[in-house]
């Protein structure tokens, strides 16, 4: 605790750092509601999406919408657009987080930071499943860039009929790519016959 801290941000330093964190988490880290309330209204805390805080001055890291949003959801999983960008395997810059719930769990509804909410078979929903972290430290839940691969060029409906393809000419390119591994999880997936196509013509 840094000298003259009120002791609950130090707490909150301890335990979170620089990351956003759940008001949920917050109270189970031993820090009450009221007490948030007060440092939220002094300016200590501020909000980074509904449900969500952090220190005041931590900043956000390159990847922190991320980890809002998984803060929200943490058995959710980055998906998609959002983590064939965080992986770089596409040029392009999401204009919301995509992310993933398996079917039967509550839909949430996020709208800061902007969210579309996919349901995935909850059979498959962890193939590929991997925690990761920010620029910031800060942890999410994000597909495998094989899984996000395999996802892009099955679900071409969601992400662009280019997309899936560009992704996988970039990871091919890639030293390390498991060609392997994408026909593994296209044929647990269901993928197997269009991720085959694009492999065919990538390597034609």
């Amino acid at each position: 605790m840094l000298e003259g801290e009120h002791p609950a941000v130090g707490r909150l330093r301890e335990e979170f750092d620089a990351r956003p964190f759940r008001v949920s988490e917050a109270v189970a880290a031993g820090v009450s509601r009221t007490t948030l309330h007060r440092l939220r209204e002094a300016g200590t805390l501020e909000p980074a999406g509904r449900g969500v805080l952090r220190l005041a001055g931590t900043g956000m890291g390159m990847q922190s919408v991320l980890a809002v949003v998984s803060a929200r959801m943490p058995g959710g999983t980055i998906c998609l657009n959002s983590a064939l960008a965080y992986w770089d395997l596409t040029d392009e810059i999401p204009l919301q987080v995509h992310l993933a719930v398996p079917r039967g769990t509550r839909r949430p509804v996020i709208a800061e930071p902007a969210t579309k909410v996919h349901v995935f078979d909850a059979a498959t929903f962890a193939l590929g499943r991997e925690q990761a972290w920010t620029d910031a430290d800060e942890p999410f839940w994000v597909y495998s860039p094989e899984r996000s691969v395999v996802d892009a060029v099955r679900m071409a409906r969601w992400v662009g009929p280019d997309v899936g393809l560009h992704a996988a000419r970039r990871y091919m390119q890639r030293p390390g790519a498991k060609p392997a591994a994408l026909d593994e999880l296209a044929r647990e997936l269901g993928g197997h016959a269009r991720l085959g196509s694009a492999l065919e013509a990538l390597l034609s």
